[in-house]
């Protein structure tokens, strides 16, 4: 990871420019399923303790205005917000797979949220949050954690810069504090067809704070890097607002008083006719969360020269997302920004984070009171900072002026995200994404006739690789085959060698050293292959065939159509044995 990326600010970002998932090492099953916390418990010291002490307290005071604001952003108490931090974050830190993962809820969920709640209220929230966690902990025990690094960098920087476009559109009515009486649209367009019909009702008490808020939040990142910026913009203007008592919206005036305690846990109420259709967002939920605390867990590897374990990681989000649901909170994942945040601040295992829930609690519990008066054009400052963040706005002009087609998966996720549906942007920006890798992968498929050309050796472990001519015999006709052969690049081949066998050819040989993946359609070909050639009277040699090829045809009903001897080790043996079908009959045994 490079360390111009590793400047993460304090807005989250789903963003896999951290680098990819660093390949795990073979462990055994009980190695890959223990939490970090117990390997560092081994050798925990009270220095050890300070120093988590110290970055949990950090991380925690970090959190507090960004919890609210997220939640805020769906159309939820605050408090809902804080819970997920506490609860969540507190259980995710117990069993991630990371030493220094920090979870909670991030911008991420903020647009799915809202959709959830539009059509299925709270209680479907949390329902949908609790499969969430169950998707999460299936995913983990499935050991698809290494997978989730093959969703396509363009599909992950067109969401979230959509999501990103969304949440700042949900802010408006609050940066300018405008007074709308009827209900807010959920489409993108008509949101702000309605922010335009009410933009005379503009409070310019509310667009002072927010744009103070801003202000002093990109000053103190940029002159005070180690004070948590966000908490003095929010701090800072809320003082502005209650000394002038200025006509804005405050969270108590919003949504009451805030209560000082943790609720009690219980299960969501289940309307099960709605379960069916819940599960889409479940799901996709699942992925987000899945998505972003692997990258989270990523960046925290580059920083500190790590190893996490990335089915115990989503186990472990499972549970936190299980967690905030039975307290009343909203999905929660691994947050980058805040990640980063410990790392610099001297964490040194999982406590840090648990520290920093705790902390969250106290905080909770000391200043319920206190909070209800920060006014709700402040809160919308923060995010419009965090929508920044998420925008990565170089990074997306970076990628329109790369591949064509890249760039048009990118747009396509981006627009779908902003005017249809998250879920729907995520579904066919990989697919899009898979169609167009599978394209390029035909591309590089070739299948080519040779005649007496100069050989490479077949043999692998041959460092001098020395060439030679090919000696063929009549009526033999050898194809070289390069690319990986499925389902995507067959058509190649029946082009140019199911059309082009003739009469008196005796024996063709499929020379297959630089195949490196076979799949079922590749394997149907073959087999209609050889059964054409047996109609022609032809035999069917195949040689230099990989490990993986080799696998799926030996494990096929193909391998007895085939016949194991007429698979040869090198284009030498291949030709070996044309010649000895040529000048009599096969030996039954070899």
């Amino acid at each position: 990871v490079s360390a111009a990326r590793l400047r993460v600010q304090e807005g989250d970002v789903l963003h896999p420019s951290g680098g990819g998932i660093p390949p795990q090492p073979a462990n055994i099953p009980a190695a890959m399923f223990r939490p970090a916390l117990l390997s560092s418990l081994k050798t925990y010291t009270k220095q050890t303790f300070l120093a988590d002490l110290f970055a949990g307290l950090t991380v925690g005071v970090v959190a507090i205005p960004l919890a609210m604001a997220f939640a805020i952003a769906c159309g939820l108490s605050p408090t809902q917000g804080l819970i997920t931090a506490i609860v969540a974050g507190f259980l995710i830190s117990l069993f991630s797979g990371s030493k220094y993962q920090i979870g909670g809820p991030t911008g991420a969920f903020v647009i799915i949220i809202m959709g959830v709640l539009e059509q299925y209220h709270a209680s479907g929230l949390l329902v949908c949050t609790l499969m969430a966690g169950l998707f999460l902990i299936i995913l983990g025990f499935c050991r698809m954690g290494a997978l989730i690094r093959f969703i396509p960098f363009p599909v992950t920087t067109g969401f979230t810069s959509g999501i990103a476009v969304v949440i700042f559109s949900t802010q408006i009515k609050d940066i300018f504090g405008l007074t709308i009486t009827e209900k807010i649209p959920g489409d993108f367009i008509e949101k702000w067809a309605c922010y335009f019909n009410y933009f005379h009702t503009i409070n310019w008490a509310a667009l002072a704070l927010a744009v103070g808020t801003v202000a002093i939040t990109l000053l103190s990142r940029r002159f005070w890097p180690r004070v948590p910026a966000m908490l003095v913009g929010m701090l800072g203007m809320t003082a502005v607002s209650v000394a002038f008592s200025l006509p804005v919206t405050t969270i108590g005036q919003a949504f009451g008083s805030l209560p000082n305690t943790l609720p009690l846990p219980s299960l969501p109420h289940i309307e099960w006719h709605n379960l069916g259709a819940l599960t889409a967002p479940a799901f996709t939920i699942a992925l987000l969360a899945a998505i972003e605390s692997l990258l989270s867990a990523s960046v925290a590897d580059g920083m500190t020269g790590g190893r996490h374990k990335p089915n115990m990681e989503l186990i472990a989000q499972g549970i936190g997302n299980i967690g905030s649901a039975l307290f009343g909170g909203i999905p929660a994942t691994g947050a980058i920004a805040r990640t980063a945040t410990n790392i610099k601040a001297g964490a040194k295992s999982p406590v840090s984070g648990m520290i920093h829930a705790v902390t969250l609690l106290a905080i909770l519990m000391a200043f319920a009171q206190y909070a209800q008066q920060i006014p709700l054009a402040v809160l919308a400052g923060i995010l419009t900072v965090v929508c920044y963040n998420m925008s990565e706005m170089h990074t997306f002009s970076r990628l329109l002026k790369g591949p064509r087609q890249d760039a048009a998966v990118l747009v396509i996720t981006f627009l779908l995200t902003v005017f249809v549906d998250l879920v729907v942007a995520v579904e066919v920006g990989v697919v899009l994404a898979a169609l167009l890798f599978m394209g390029r992968m035909a591309q590089i498929s070739d299948v080519s006739a040779i005649k007496n050309e100069l050989l490479d050796n077949d043999e692998e472990d041959d460092e001098d690789r020395s060439t030679a001519k090919l000696s063929i015999p009549e009526g033999v006709e050898v194809f070289d085959v390069k690319g990986p052969f499925f389902f995507g690049a067959v058509e190649q081949f029946k082009d140019q060698v199911l059309e082009t066998l003739e009469h008196d050819t005796k024996v063709v040989i499929l020379r297959m050293r630089l195949v490196p993946a076979l799949d079922a359609t590749g394997l149907n070909v073959l087999s209609d292959f050889c059964h054409q050639c047996r109609e022609h009277g032809s035999t069917l040699l195949v040689c230099g065939v990989q490990p993986q090829p080799l696998d799926v045809i030996r494990h096929a009903p193909f391998y007895r159509e085939l016949k194991r001897y007429n698979i040869c080790e090198n284009i030498d043996a291949a030709l070996n044995r044309a010649r000895k079908i040529i000048n009599g009959p096969a030996p039954k045994h070899l």
